[in-house]
């Protein structure tokens, strides 16, 4: 979920997980606008399986179509200011007048049983994400170039040159964040993209701490000692 014109809220300190060897990895995965990261996660849920991105609360209104617990969950302000007063969302923000919010006990509920966890959220998001929950795998996804944006951007035929313009400016702004994040992906040719993103989920489901929780019966029994 892109967050434009995201104020971040003061309040609790995030806090840090106690070290638990979760066997799925929490991916915070953030772009500027027409990188094409939404379009890069939508066809990696196709492509692998156990991968789920996370589903975030939210203040605003559902819109027609949008269903409760798929799209958003919706809540109150009132239920939002709880939730967030009493430390349960892992990061957390109001774009314009609504508030958005990860809830912190679904995503390790599903990190625990293996399944691997996507946030897509901004920089400023990924920066607090991060400081909650510093397992966490950053990726940022860049266009090739400005000129490749631009054209992304324009060939959308829906905004005028001044709104072009202004979010072209916000994302040369997030883009200077590229260096907070621990994995770069260009985003120049679309199948080359998902394979190298996909190739990361693969990779990180095979380090050794995982493989061990995972396949603890089969290491059991090829370690004990023979008869």
């Amino acid at each position: 979920m892109s967050r434009r014109g995201v104020e971040r809220k003061a309040g609790i300190e995030p806090q840090v997980e106690k070290p638990f060897m979760y066997t799925g990895t929490l991916y915070i995965i953030s772009a500027p606008s027409g990188a094409g990261k939404t379009s890069l996660v939508k066809a990696l849920l196709e492509k692998l399986a156990d991968v789920t991105v996370s589903v975030s609360h939210t203040t605003r209104q559902a819109r027609p179509g949008e269903q409760d617990g798929v799209d958003y969950h919706f809540v109150d302000k009132a239920e939002f200011e709880r939730l967030a007063a009493s430390g349960e969302f892992l990061e957390y923000a109001q774009v314009f007048d609504n508030d958005y919010g990860t809830h912190r006990a679904t995503v390790l509920e599903k990190l625990g049983s293996g399944e691997d966890v996507i946030l897509e959220i901004d920089w400023q998001g990924a920066r607090q994400g991060y400081k909650a929950f510093p397992q966490a795998v950053r990726v940022f996804i860049l266009p090739p170039g400005r000129e490749a944006l631009r054209e992304r951007l324009t060939g959308r035929g829906q905004d005028s040159e001044d709104v072009i313009n202004r979010r072209m400016a916000d994302a040369v702004s997030e883009m200077s964040h590229y260096d907070e994040f621990d994995y770069l992906i260009f985003n120049d040719d679309f199948a080359m993209a998902l394979d190298e993103l996909s190739a990361l989920f693969r990779a990180r489901r095979l380090r050794r701490e995982a493989q061990q929780q995972r396949y603890a019966s089969e290491l059991k029994g090829l370690l004990e000692p023979a008869d």
